[in-house]
């Protein structure tokens, strides 16, 4: 059965990925607004990681929208919300049996009700999997640790293929780079090297 994981090179979506190798043919799937070539990060993690991956492209004014939403609320979580929903439907119209991201348990965002979850399904006649919903932080980290070689550190300086890039770039270009400190607190991202083993 075919899967499109949404991947960002991170250690969630990776982990995610391992978790579904067993059941799937996972292909890991990065969504891309065009505005940076961060998605070549995910290119590369994923091929250290032994996974087929494909770049689609997704909708600028859904990257816009995001943006004016973030600045006017002060904080990134609706925005990005938005772009992961966007994100979910764009793969979930490619030819695959199945959808998964990374979402954990105890994520503010991005999150899928089980509603949308349903929604996805019944509209695209694709099951989503979100493996990584019965996992906390901690147990995440563990798993994250005895498998991948892992980058972690500023959001800003670590290698990454997720919205928030791209998203920092058109806030920069539309409304000044000191208006990106505004929007996005200081916190860590990850980036996968590759396997332990």
């Amino acid at each position: 059965m075919e899967l499109a994981l949404l991947y960002s090179g991170g250690k969630d979506s990776s982990l995610a990925a391992h978790l579904l190798d067993r059941f799937y043919d996972v292909r890991c799937v990065t969504g891309s607004f065009g505005l940076t070539d961060d998605w070549e990060h995910a290119e590369r993690a994923a091929a250290e990681l032994g996974f087929p991956f494909e770049r689609v492209d997704l909708d600028r004014e859904v990257a816009e929208s995001a943006v004016e939403t973030m600045v006017a609320d002060g904080y990134p979580r609706n925005g990005i919300q938005r772009v992961h929903e966007h994100a979910l439907e764009t793969i979930a119209a490619l030819d695959v049996d199945a959808i998964a991201d990374g979402t954990r348990r105890d994520d503010r965002v991005p999150t899928v009700s089980r509603a949308q979850a349903q929604s996805l399904e019944d509209r695209n006649g694709i099951d989503y999997i979100s493996p990584l919903s019965g996992f906390g932080r901690h147990a995440v980290d563990q798993l994250v640790d005895a498998t991948f070689d892992v980058q972690q550190g500023p959001s800003e300086e670590v290698p990454k293929a997720d919205y928030e890039d791209e998203l920092r770039a058109l806030i920069a270009d539309t409304h000044g780079e000191e208006t990106v400190g505004d929007v996005f607190p200081d916190h860590d991202q990850t980036y996968v090297h590759g396997r332990n083993d």
